[in-house]
Formats: C-alpha cells, sequence, structure tokens
C-alpha cells in the first residue's frame, strides 16, 4: 500500500521540480540509482516497468527505499492498463504514470488515493484528465511538443500543473525554457541516468548530477 497520499506526492513534485526515470533488471544496479538520486537530493524516482517480471524488482527496491531511504516516494510508470496499476499499488507504489490518457487506471488509482499522471497531447485530454481526478499531468513525448505548447495551455488553464517527458535535459537553458513556460516539473530518464553512468558504476557522479540539476531547478524559479 501507498505510504503518500496523491496530494502529498504532488506537493513532492512541486517542492522538487524533477521526476527522475529509470529500469534496470538487475535489482541491484537498481538500488545503487535510487540511492545516488536520493543522496542526491531527489524524493521521487519513477521505475519505468518496462521488462518481464518487472513487478518483481519493484517490490525490492520499494522495501529497500522505505528501510534505507527516508522521504523517497518510489512511483512506477509506463503503465498500460488497470490491472498492471493495481499489481503496482499492491506492491506499493505512490504513484503511477501512464504513456496514454485511460478512465479505467484514473478509477483503480483515485479508489486508493494514490496520484496517477497521465501522457496526454491535447487540451482536451488534459481537460478530461482533470475532471478525472488528475493533480500532475504528463506532457508526452514532450520533445514533440515543446515549452510553447506548454505556455498555449496555461493561458486558459493556468490551473493546470504539467510535468514533460521526453525533450528535457539536464542543460540549463533547456530548463528555463520549460519552467518559463510554466511546468511544475520535469521527468527525466538518460540525459540524467545515462548508460554511461551505469556501465562504469559512477554513482557517485549520478549523485553529483542530481544535485546539481536540483540546484538549477531551484535558482530558475526564484
Amino acid at each position: 500500500m501507498a505510504q503518500y497520499s496523491r496530494l502529498e506526492v504532488a506537493a513532492a513534485m512541486k517542492e522538487t521540480g524533477m521526476v527522475p526515470l529509470f529500469y534496470h533488471s538487475d535489482v541491484s544496479v537498481a538500488k545503487k540509482v535510487i540511492k545516488a538520486c536520493h543522496d542526491g537530493g531527489a524524493r521521487l524516482m519513477e521505475f519505468t516497468a518496462r521488462g518481464d517480471f518487472a513487478f518483481e524488482i519493484f517490490g525490492q527496491l520499494v522495501k529497500y527505499a522505505q528501510s534505507e531511504l527516508p522521504g523517497m516516494i518510489l512511483g512506477v510508470g509506463s503503465i498500460t492498463d488497470a490491472g498492471a496499476a493495481s499489481l503496482y499499488m499492491q506492491s506499493g507504489a505512490n504513484f503511477v504514470v501512464t504513456p496514454v490518457f485511460r478512465e479505467d487506471i484514473a478509477k483503480v488509482c483515485n479508489r486508493r488515493k494514490v496520484l496517477w499522471s497521465p501522457g496526454c497531447g491535447s487540451l482536451t485530454e488534459i481537460a478530461q484528465a482533470e475532471e478525472l481526478g488528475c493533480e500532475v499531468v504528463k506532457l508526452f513525448p514532450g520533445s514533440t511538443y515543446g515549452p510553447g505548447f506548454v505556455k498555449a495551455i496555461r493561458g486558459p488553464q493556468p490551473w493546470t500543473n504539467i510535468m514533460p517527458t521526453g525533450g528535457v535535459s539536464t542543460d540549463e537553458d533547456n530548463l528555463r525554457a520549460w519552467f518559463d513556460a510554466g511546468v511544475t516539473c520535469v521527468g527525466m530518464g538518460s540525459k540524467l541516468i545515462s548508460k554511461e553512468i551505469i556501465a562504469n558504476e559512477d554513482y557517485k557522479s549520478l549523485q553529483k548530477k542530481v544535485k546539481e540539476t536540483l540546484e538549477v531547478i531551484k535558482s530558475i524559479r526564484k
């Protein structure tokens, strides 16, 4: 069962401004990545469930985070149906991120008061998601839409909280463009947690990169 309510997760997203995304089939590697992100100041992590038996790995990561990483909010991404969402919530997911907007996922998450962030690509989808209780909308793929889309959306809907994923990097100019457009937070995967870092087991470098990126976001928001 989730340790954090959807409002607590939404507040953490707004406060930190970044959600790292990551998947690895080796639980020992995944633990080191999560620890590095935690030690760098991240307080959320989206485990992108894209491999066979990923739920088994996720369950171990949740237990690890609960016992070793205080304040770390672990959620799951790449969820495409209500059954999968329920399975991961049973394993302790504190939030559920989807690549598409699906009403069935909204219902099972809302029943447990777990935050769900659906991938939306139009103002109509965003409005429908918010009508079903969505706190933070995922803009996916972010690279296709860009900061200009966010700015346009927040014109008629200034209350909308948006998290772009895809097309977000650690580069200050890139981050500034997104936050100046009005995003609540950004989802960041390979631009933050690169294949090179994993291959070289350079977790200290990852910790440093997370810390520096969070500092950039904080400075942009001032």
